[in-house]
């Protein structure tokens, strides 16, 4: 059997890309960033890189409009990835192999391939088409490529938003990262839910597990326990009745509640002194985050536990979707040229979109990949040759829109 063709040079250039290590916990953020330099310098695009948390560069590629005073266009992602189970890979999660498929495509496995160096890679991509048509944008282009995003954007995205660096950039768009859709709608995140993580503590009576020992920790908890899962249970209720007009909802319209975590005692015939449990809680942006904080707090005095805010995210805004955002109206009008449907919907995890939102910079997320599964995280992640090229072209089409708005 003949060998199959060599990838097309932006495939090989992807490839590259997955191929550098920037899992986590210790992604090698230098080797990435000599990458993107390298990819800034055959483009011509000017580089600025800071680590606010050293060994964690945020790198700015800029491509300088022909109107530089307006507001100007991020294009961000983020260049970690997750840890991988490599014994349930069926090819070496950083190989990145280049698979034939039966319909004459092929599949390019590695971790990352979906979440989000698709995103990144074809936004480069897409730059080098443009800039090969001789085309000039309005808008100045900032390709940003940040880190740590997979464990929160604690130490790349929160400080850049907050430092001069980004200021400067005088940003006025962003697109980030989205989903797959098994369906043929592009998916877009217009805003995301809050993750609320949070831990009640309580302290009571100990002594032998043989007695009716009163006000002991567990009960304390227990009442706690109940009334959050009875959220859970209006909510789940709610995520199961469609919307008025017969669409159905999704999980972004909802806010999720899981216990995660229980922990209390030391043997079986000892009541234990004190005992926790512990919600991942996922807010939506329709719900008032501010009341349902104190909420928390009140429900938490009233048993007489403690309450730990684990990690809340305390904004919900979200981006315009109709005529009041010129920069919608360009994305919206790019994507139907192409003939691509939309459906419109809250994240429901966090990206680092809420950071660009919470700083006034209204962000839609989106990842072109239309009747696909959804592999992020998952084992042997992947994506098709073919979807990375068609992914070029619709940023190509997309960036030519916004950066002209």
């Amino acid at each position: 059997m003949a060998e199959p063709s060599p990838p097309p040079p932006p495939v090989q250039r992807f490839i590259e890309y997955l191929r550098i290590k920037t899992v986590q916990p210790e992604p090698d953020y230098a080797a990435c960033e000599a990458f993107l330099r390298r990819q800034a310098a055959e483009l011509g695009l000017e580089v600025q890189s800071h680590a606010f948390v050293a060994g964690k560069p945020v790198v700015v590629l800029t491509w300088v409009g022909t109107e530089p005073a307006l507001p100007s266009i991020i294009l961000n992602s983020h260049t970690d990835v997750v840890p991988v189970s490599e014994e349930f890979w069926t090819h070496p999660p950083f190989d990145a192999a280049r698979v034939a498929t039966e319909d004459g495509d092929f599949k390019i496995i590695a971790r990352g391939t979906q979440d989000m160096k698709i995103v990144g890679h074809c936004y480069l991509e897409a730059v080098r088409v443009l800039q090969g048509r001789g085309a000039r944008l309005r808008r100045t282009l900032h390709l940003v490529y940040v880190p740590d995003e997979e464990t929160g954007g604690h130490d790349g995205m929160r400080h850049f938003v907050q430092s001069d660096m980004f200021q400067a950039l005088n940003a006025g768009f962003a697109l980030d990262e989205g989903m797959a859709n098994p369906e043929a709608e592009l998916r877009v995140f217009y805003g995301e839910r809050a993750p609320c993580w949070v831990r009640f503590v309580a302290h009571g009576n100990t002594g032998h597990g043989s007695q009716f020992i009163e006000d002991t920790a567990a009960e304390k908890l227990v009442p706690i326990i109940n009334h959050l899962m009875e959220l859970r249970g209006e909510q789940l209720s709610l995520f199961r009745t469609p919307h008025a007009d017969g669409s159905r909802r999704t999980l972004g319209d909802v806010t999720t509640v899981n216990l995660t975590m229980l922990q209390a005692g030391v043997q079986h015939n000892v009541v234990p002194e004190s005992a926790s449990v512990c919600f991942d809680i996922r807010i939506s942006p329709t719900l008032d985050y501010v009341r349902f904080r104190r909420d928390l707090e009140a429900l938490a005095a009233a048993h007489g536990a403690t309450l730990e805010m684990v990690q809340f995210w305390n904004d919900n805004t979200m981006t315009p979707t109709d005529a009041s955002n010129p920069f919608w109206v360009a994305f919206e009008g790019a994507v139907g040229a192409m003939g691509i449907p939309l459906f419109k919907e809250i994240f429901p995890a966090a990206t680092d979109a809420r950071y660009l939102r919470k700083a006034g910079v209204p962000a839609l997320g989106v990842t072109p990949l239309r009747n696909a599964p959804i592999l992020l995280h998952d084992h042997n992640e992947f994506v098709k040759e073919s979807e990375v090229l068609d992914g070029i072209k619709f940023y190509v089409g997309v960036i030519s829109a916004i950066a002209d708005a």
